[in-house]
């Protein structure tokens, strides 16, 4: 669901402003929220919470992660801004370790290295020859602040998952996007009916993949390192 989501956001990057796609991504991603919170008849009770500190700390790191994924997204190819994306479960594999106790033995270590080494063997590359492309370069950074963030998101996914309704998780999460999206909406463009359907349809398949991944950090009886 988050490769269709990225698709679609590729498909509109040229033509979209990134503000623009965010409230999009945001916006339509509550209708699967608000479904599921009914299904599991959590709405709107499921939505109460003792711990806003730790929603608005999640939210706020996911709403980096979000606006930095969209931008690398826009600036580099699909294909590369996958690879960079790849960074985020080594940083979260690792911060398992040390910001929620889990074991990093020494064969653990060594995955997350060769990870990032495989990441850097694939990447450097693109910057060998005399004139650096500053815009691909810009899209490298970008998704490499997307992967620290989101990988800090992942760790208060976990943390909050203990307690908190995984829909109410995903919820504060896209109304805090959407919000932050706003104030740059003096600059959005006028979609077409195409660009409408695949910022809708990033929405809701950006709405259904956070349900998921949010089940699965609360219910998997396996760590964070557990590809490690």
């Amino acid at each position: 669901m988050f490769a269709a989501m990225t698709l679609c956001i590729k498909l509109v990057s040229d033509t979209i402003p990134l503000g623009q796609v965010v409230f999009f991504r945001s916006a339509f991603a509550l209708i699967p929220l608000v479904v599921f919170l009914y299904a599991r008849r959590e709405f709107p009770a499921g939505l109460s919470t003792k711990r806003p500190l730790g929603h608005l700390l999640r939210s706020g790191f996911g709403t980096i992660g979000m606006f930095t994924s969209f931008a690398a997204i826009a600036r580099l190819p699909l294909a590369d801004a996958t690879l960079v994306n790849y960074v985020t479960p080594l940083l979260t594999a690792l911060l398992g370790g040390l910001m929620l106790g889990e074991t990093l033995t020494r064969s653990r270590y060594t995955g997350i290295f060769l990870g990032m080494a495989g990441v850097l063997v694939l990447t450097l590359p693109q910057f060998s020859g005399e004139q650096i492309d500053t815009v691909r370069l810009a899209g490298y950074a970008f998704g490499l602040v997307s992967a620290g963030f989101s990988a800090l998101a992942m760790i208060q996914i976990r943390r909050l998952g203990t307690t908190e309704s995984p829909g109410a998780i995903a919820f504060y999460f896209v109304m805090v996007a959407m919000l932050a999206s706003l104030p740059s909406a003096g600059s959005w463009a006028s979609p077409s009916l195409s660009e409408y359907a695949l910022l809708i349809t990033a929405g809701i398949f950006g709405g259904l993949a956070h349900i998921a991944m949010t089940l699965a950090y609360r219910y998997a009886e396996v760590s964070l390192l557990a590809p490690f």
